[in-house]
Order: C-alpha cells, then structure tokens, then sequence
C-alpha cells in the first residue's frame, strides 16, 4: 500500500460539516471552557455541551454518580443554567473556536423543545441541535419520549418545524427495538441520530441496604455498555439512511474505529473525558494514524466496512 501522508478527516454528517469526526458527548465536557489548559478544543470536529433547557435546573439531590465496573452510574438531573445564560454566559466563549457547537436540549413537554429549537435558530454560533428525547414526558405519565416510536416522531417534528439548523436525535438504548425509534426520528425530520444514550441502571449498598444514588436509578455509561452500543450503531446503519454519531464506552481510537467501521459517520467520547481529560485528541491522533497505516485517504471511506469473518 502507498502510505498516506496527511488523510482527510473531514466529514458530511447531512447538512453538517466536520472538520474530523471526533467531538465530545454531551453532559461529559461541560461547555467547553473546563478544558481550557488541557488543549485546544478547537481541534475537535464538535463540541455537544452539556443539556440546556428553558429555565435553570439544580439536577438531582446529592449522591448522583457512582462508578461501577468499567463504567459509571449518573443522576444528575440536567443540571445547568439555563437558555438564556447559556447564550449568554457560554455560547461567546464557545464562538472562539473553529470547532462546531452542538446544543444538546432537553425538557419535559413538547412544546419545550420548540421553543428551545427557536430561540437557538437565532444565535450565532450554533452549528446543529442535539434533541435529548430520554427526557421524562409529563404530559404521558413520565415516560421517556425516546421509549415510544410515536411520541420520538412528534418531538422531533416539532423541532424541525421551528428550525433551520441540522437536527440530530438522540435515541434511547432502552427500548425493545431501537431501529424502530430510529426510523420514528428520521420520519420526524432529524438530519442525524446520536446512539446511544445511557442505560438504565441502579447499584445498592448492602452495608446499609439503601441505593447509592439518591433516586435509586441512574443511567450506566462507560466501557461496560460499548459492546450494546457497538450493536446497536450497526442495526441502525442498517435500518436507515442518514448519519450517525455513534456513541458509548468509546475510550481508544480503536473503540472509536469500531463503530466508523460499523456504520457511525463520527463518534463522541463521552465518560472517558473524566478518567482522561485528553482521551479526545489520543483517539483523534489514533485514527488518523490508522488510515495512515491503512492507505486509507479519507476516514469516510472506511465507515460501515465492517465484513463477517470468512
């Protein structure tokens, strides 16, 4: 093979151009600027910052996270500051860098998502918008958006309807088949899926018989859920034609190449940022060092290569 000097990394997510696929997971890299001093996050194909909803949110009580096998437990409860000081306070400091913003929203009624659709519409900066449909639906007794196919379409739409930025749908792993979710988003309007979001979990102290979140449950991300995740990145590049971010337990550039491999157009590092701040631009470095070693020009070129062994 002719090595490969300087491959291009470059991707087409849709509407959405990245200069290279690697960005950080929503919820794990704060709003970018708890980063500075560790590098430059302008090197990232995208930042997903932490979720943004209507009016500020403290999260959950106090214990929240608890790290379990090869993975984490969390229950933070969306905390942040809300719409207005995120334009505010953090999207001016986000506008610095080359790098896209994605804004992750989250809320407990439709109408919610809407209205956070809108108002980013308008600000300068925003490059896509990530829908967090695991948020508890009030209006449906709690039940999680992204759990029925039928209330996934109808956020989504109404998302679409009030934006002109891409659209990306975070799906849920927690449901019996997530192609069907999948293809309830991308009938719905989203340019782009993100899979996938935590799982559901919960860990007790037998010292004291009590749970060790203060609301018992939390979602269970980390290298543990990689191998589900991995799976289900490839059922629905299978399932569906638009891009994917995939997403889980990624901590390596080999994980990362796995899912490019199984159908994921980019990936976004997520737990690993907390047990190695620089776990992003290692797996940045790692992928371009295999399609150098690969004589592989482009990194979309190999996305969804993957083949059964002969």
């Amino acid at each position: 093979m002719k090595p490969v000097e300087r491959p291009d990394l470059s991707v087409q997510l849709g509407p959405l151009s990245l200069r290279n696929p690697v960005m950080t997971a929503s919820g794990t890299f704060g709003f970018g600027a708890e980063w500075e001093g560790i590098y430059d996050i302008g090197r990232l194909g995208a930042v997903m910052v932490k979720a943004v909803t209507v009016r500020p949110r403290q999260g959950n009580p106090m214990p929240r996270t608890f790290e379990t096998a090869s993975g984490m437990l969390n229950s933070i409860g969306l905390q942040n500051p809300g719409l207005d000081a995120f334009i505010r306070d953090k999207m001016p400091y986000l506008r610095r860098f080359p790098c896209a913003v994605i804004v992750n929203i989250a809320a407990d009624a439709e109408e919610e998502f809407g209205t956070l659709a809108e108002r980013l519409d308008e600000v300068e900066g925003v490059a896509a918008i990530e829908v967090n449909i695991s948020c508890p639906n009030q209006a449906h007794g709690g039940i999680e958006f992204g759990t029925r196919p039928d209330l996934t379409r109808q956020v989504i739409a109404r998302v679409r309807e009030r934006t002109r930025l891409p659209v990306i749908a975070k799906l849920s792993p927690n449901v019996t088949d997530i192609t069907e979710t999948a293809r309830a988003a991308v009938d719905g309007g989203a340019d782009i899926l993100s899979l996938v979001n935590t799982f559901v979990g919960t860990a007790i102290d037998p010292r004291t018989r009590s749970f060790r979140l203060a609301r018992g449950r939390g979602g269970l991300s980390g290298p543990c859920i990689k191998p589900l995740a991995l799976y289900m990145v490839w059922r629905v590049a299978q399932a569906v034609d638009v891009p994917i971010i995939g997403m889980g337990g990624i901590a390596t550039a080999s994980d990362a190449l796995e899912f490019l491999l199984a159908g994921a157009s980019a990936v976004a590092v997520g737990t690993a940022n907390f047990v190695n701040p620089n776990a992003a631009m290692e797996i940045l470095n790692g992928i371009e060092a295999y399609l150098v070693e690969q004589g592989e020009f482009r990194v979309a070129d190999i996305v969804g290569t993957v083949r059964l062994p002969v």
